[in-house]
């Protein structure tokens, strides 16, 4: 019996479970029991964005949750953007910041490292308000399209995690006919991720194992979009080419909606180097 419970722990142990999590402000989540989700779930890493607060507003014991080591990028403009990582397991270096000064201001990017392993938690600008924010958005593909030619030619591993708002193909979104002038569904958009996969070949983690028909990540607030289940698939976790094959098993958690997004959880073959 000793020895079947051994082994039983061997092979829990030897899973990494990671969340991404768009929270749409850490704070209404929190009051819709996003940390003692976060409690109940164990994952090894929390990617969070859309924080929308600033660092000196999350002072409180439930933004820094026990057994995690919390990392905030927020953004200078007060209740917007702003990303986070909870990590069990202490980093080696916490990275804050994509090395473009349009973005870091945004708070859009924090990275952990864990010996040869980084995980990212990333935020992508929207372009859906204007059309000067879709221009942004593409100056944000072109400089992270370089930084990760740059990560795969490194060797590390990397998860880069988070709301790349950008739905791929025609399954990742309910109604694709109607939104293909629409930002987040955009051609060029749809391309850039083209490239990112099939050319430069980094992993969409989710589409690693078969899955059900209609599974989104965001739905709009507006009319019955959630009920109805009239989403968008724009949170990822996206893998450097070396981690393809270590996808166990997904899940989109819905049960309880901490905001408009729905946080996508992955478990891993793969141990965080100690």
């Amino acid at each position: 019996m000793l020895f079947l419970v051994m082994i039983v722990k061997f092979l829990v142990d030897d899973r990494m479970k990671i969340v991404t999590a768009n929270v749409n402000g850490i704070r209404a989540a929190g009051r819709k029991g996003f940390f003692d989700w976060v409690a109940n779930t164990k994952p090894e890493v929390v990617c969070i964005q859309e924080t929308k607060a600033q660092i000196d507003q999350l002072s409180d014991a439930l933004y820094h949750p026990a057994g995690y080591h919390c990392y905030y990028h927020d953004a200078q403009k007060k209740g917007y953007s702003g990303v986070a990582l909870y990590c069990r397991q202490k980093p080696d270096e916490v990275i804050v910041g994509m090395e473009n000064e349009e973005f870091d201001a945004e708070g859009r990017y924090i990275e952990a490292k864990f010996g040869n392993l980084s995980v990212i938690s990333l935020y992508m600008p929207s372009g859906s308000s204007k059309e000067e924010r879709q221009q942004a958005k593409y100056r944000c593909m072109d400089h992270m399209m370089a930084k990760m030619e740059e990560m795969k030619a490194s060797g590390r591993d990397y998860l880069i995690c988070g709301d790349w708002n950008i739905a791929h193909k025609n399954e990742d979104i309910r109604n694709w006919k109607g939104n293909q002038k629409n930002s987040g569904f955009l051609p060029e958009e749809r391309a850039w991720l083209d490239t990112l996969f099939d050319e430069v070949g980094f992993v969409d983690a989710f589409r690693e194992i078969e899955q059900e028909e209609h599974q989104y990540t965001w739905w709009s607030n507006r009319g019955q979009a959630r009920a109805n289940n009239v989403g968008w698939r724009i949170d990822y976790h996206v893998l450097s080419p070396n981690l393809k094959g270590k996808v166990i098993s997904t899940e989109i958690y819905r049960d309880v909606s901490f905001s408009d997004h729905a946080p996508l959880i992955i478990d891993y073959d793969y141990q965080i180097p100690q």
